[in-house]
């Protein structure tokens, strides 16, 4: 196998000086250069196109290829060459062109495309001219055109605008022209024709056709092939099919056309076609034109001649260290700033004004703020190398969703003609149906198609032929192998359908009680019935696309024949001059909680007059709150005997604060046996109290677990139908 030389391209431009000389070199050796024909084409849909160029050179030949300018855009960033010998290549050369506006920008006369005869004239101002107006003649110099509302005769509100032509004589007398279809001026300055001529040039290039040769030159010995590949903008190439439904039993068959379209520069002769169905991403950037930075005027500062030193610091300040050239910083490169910084610059040879200057050629503005050292050379890499980095890029791509259609036999397609060419003929599976759609005014005939091969179908138009008769046609989304699609193509005017609602809405509850917590799950359901009738004189499969509705399930015992992301597909067979109806129930579920511990007797009275629970579920219910209510008695009495106890205590501490106020006085023995005894006899209390309160705090305890575990145990799965008035 032989070893491919592969070149990186160097890309040049060649630039017109102006559009009154010669064609620049690179044209004319594009005249000499042999045509390198197209071999392969692909062709994508978003617009784009593989071509890849294959032909035979010998020694230092070039090779050219036409383009328009919108294609070379594309060839730029794309254009890949390789000598399949052991050639190299040596450059590319194409035909650059710059703006109209900027050429005619560039002219000294200042105009624009669309001028007047006026301007023109303005554009003159100063040149020599002869004046002629009717039988005198004048030379002298443009000075002006002024324009002037002169009113009409008869009319005075009416003015007209008039236009003058001023000059100086050779005499020095000023002379004005009224500028009408009898004056005549005639330019006597050779440069000045000049200039006229050269943008009339200009003006009429622009009107040329747009077409731009590329050459590409080679170098090497002996006679070897050339491969040129590149992207280029064409237009998107269309499907087309015609899918053949049979009437003796024949299976169906789907036919598929591509239409292509030649617009680019040359003939594609016996060519490699291949269409992809996909759109890869690609971009249009404008490299083949001339693209001019703008960059910032600085001023000149008004006190330059103030600071001469800034200019003399510039030579100074540059510095190179020979062994790591280094850049230091050593500020405005002073006298003062390089003692300053003579620490940094051991190792540092000075530069001569020569190299101080090519080194710091930029907006310096001859202050020099950091020690510039010339960089060591970079190594070259080698060409294998680039080459082999592009590859990865070029064809480590996921394709993923795209698809080929790669024709068996070449093509050949003029230069501005197009071509219908086959790309796919294959037995389907179809069947005939009636598609009903609630958004259609009538039923639709269709088929629902099976993509049996092994190809995808390209989304693009087709048409029917039934029966060996045309019977519509229609467009199609792509399909894949194994997918089934339906397909519309006709109107079915014997298939009428009529929806209907027989009843608004049916509740259907079930309560379920588990865990200690009771759902209540509702189900709002929907009945919808269609009246499907055909007239026709043989039967029909009626295809009821029935929408879908966000949060509603189906429930019904007919289940759909295929389910889309909008809508429900119901296949329904209608015999001939019959009537058949398709019911569609669904069901909208609501769900609502309760824990069992907080539901009341007014929940539970509530839901009985609203028929909303069953007696089993009221039995389980009011167990649960009869109780929760012992547990809430035996927790007010624990509270009654708290509430006593509280009082005693506080009783105490009255009589204990009265005794002590009793010492030294005559009532003081009476008194204290008085309130010895209701001390006493409140002990007796409150030794009963808390007696009763341990006994109560033990029922409860018992009272709350017996509560739990009913609750824990408590399991039912109820339902309880309610049928609701139709509309």
């Amino acid at each position: 196998m032989r070893k491919l030389a592969v070149w990186l391209l160097l890309v040049s431009s060649s630039f017109a000086q102006n559009t009154l000389k010669p064609a620049p070199v690179a044209a004319e050796r594009s005249s000499e250069a042999t045509r390198l024909p197209v071999r392969r084409v692909v062709l994508f849909k978003n617009g784009v196109g593989y071509f890849e160029h294959v032909g035979s050179v010998s020694g230092s030949q070039s090779v050219s290829i036409d383009f328009t300018t919108s294609q070379l855009n594309d060839v730029l960033k794309s254009l890949t060459v390789i000598d399949l010998g052991k050639g190299r290549i040596a450059g590319v050369n194409y035909t650059s062109v710059e703006p109209l506006d900027r050429q005619l920008g560039s002219l000294r006369m200042g105009l624009g495309q669309d001028i007047t005869g006026a301007q023109f004239l303005a554009a003159l101002k100063g040149a020599r001219v002869e004046v002629r107006s009717g039988a005198a003649t004048y030379i002298g110099r443009v000075l002006s055109v002024e324009s002037r509302e002169i009113k009409r005769k008869g009319d005075d509100e009416a003015t007209s605008h008039v236009d003058y032509l001023s000059i100086i004589t050779d005499g020095g007398e000023l002379r004005q022209f009224e500028m009408t279809p009898t004056l005549g001026v005639k330019i006597l300055e050779s440069d000045m024709r000049e200039d006229v001529t050269r943008y009339l040039s200009v003006l009429a290039s622009g009107r040329e056709q747009d077409l731009r040769r590329m050459v590409i030159n080679t170098a090497g010995d002996g006679s070897r092939q050339l491969q040129v590949s590149y992207i280029s903008e064409v237009p998107v190439w269309k499907s087309t099919y015609r899918l053949v439904l049979p009437k003796n039993g024949t299976k169906p068959f789907i036919q598929g056309w591509a239409i292509v379209d030649n617009t680019v520069g040359e003939d594609w002769k016996d060519i490699e076609l291949s269409l992809v169905a996909g759109a890869p991403q690609s971009f249009v950037q404008e490299l083949s034109k001339p693209t001019y930075a703008r960059r910032p005027v600085v001023g000149l500062p008004e006190t330059a001649m103030l600071q001469p030193q800034t200019h003399e610091a510039a030579l100074n300040g540059i510095v190179v260290n020979t062994e790591s050239a280094e850049v230091v910083d050593v500020g405005t490169g002073s006298a003062v700033a390089l003692a300053r910084n003579r620490d940094k610059l051991e190792g540092y040879s000075a530069m001569d004004g020569a190299n101080a200057y090519d080194a710091g050629a930029g907006v310096g503005g001859g202050v020099a703020h950091k020690i510039v050292a010339a960089p060591p050379a970079v190594p070259r890499m080698a060409t294998s190398s680039l080459m082999a980095t592009q590859a990865a890029v070029a064809y480590g791509n996921d394709i993923g969703d795209l698809f080929e259609y790669k024709l068996r036999e070449k093509v050949t397609i003029k230069k501005n003609q197009s071509a219908l060419v086959p790309i796919i003929q294959q037995v389907v599976e179809a069947e005939k149906v009636t598609l009903w759609n609630q958004n259609e005014a009538r039923p639709l005939r269709a088929v629902w198609l099976k993509n049996t091969s092994t190809d995808t179908l390209d989304a693009g138009t087709f048409n029917v032929l039934e029966d060996d008769t045309f019977a519509g046609e229609g467009i199609m989304d792509p399909i894949k192998p194994g997918e089934r699609r339906l397909l519309s193509y006709a109107v079915d005017q014997g298939v009428t359908v009529e929806p209907k609602n027989e009843s608004s809405e049916e509740q259907v509850a079930r309560i379920v009680i588990k865990d200690g917590t009771m759902w209540q799950k509702r189900e709002i359901r929907s009945h919808r019935t269609y009246v499907i009738r055909n007239a026709n004189t043989d039967a029909r499969n009626v295809v009821i696309e029935h929408a879908i509705q966000p949060s509603w399930k189906l429930v019904s015992e007919t289940k759909p024949d295929e389910t889309t992301v909008t809508h429900r597909r119901f296949k329904v067979h209608v015999d001939p001059k019959q009537t058949t109806k398709l019911k569609v129930d669904e069901a909208y579920p609501i769900s609502n909680s309760f824990v069992l511990t907080s539901v009341s007797t007014d929940d539970v009275d509530l839901w009985i007059r609203s028929k909303s629970i069953t007696p089993e579920v009221e039995t389980a219910l009011r167990t649960v709150i009869n109780k929760q209510k012992a547990v809430a008695q035996i927790s007010h009495e624990i509270q009654s005997r708290e509430e006593q106890r509280k009082s005693i205590s506080d009783d105490q501490a009255r009589l204990r604060e009265n005794m002590k106020a009793l010492k030294g006085s005559a009532e003081e023995k009476e008194l204290l046996q008085r309130y010895t005894r209701q001390l006493n006899a409140q002990e007796d209390s409150l030794d009963r109290l808390n007696k009763e309160t341990d006994d109560l705090r033990a029922r409860r305890e018992l009272a709350q677990a017996d509560l739990k575990k009913t609750v824990d145990e408590m399991s039912l799965d109820v339902t309880l139908q309610q049928t609701a008035v139709g509309d």
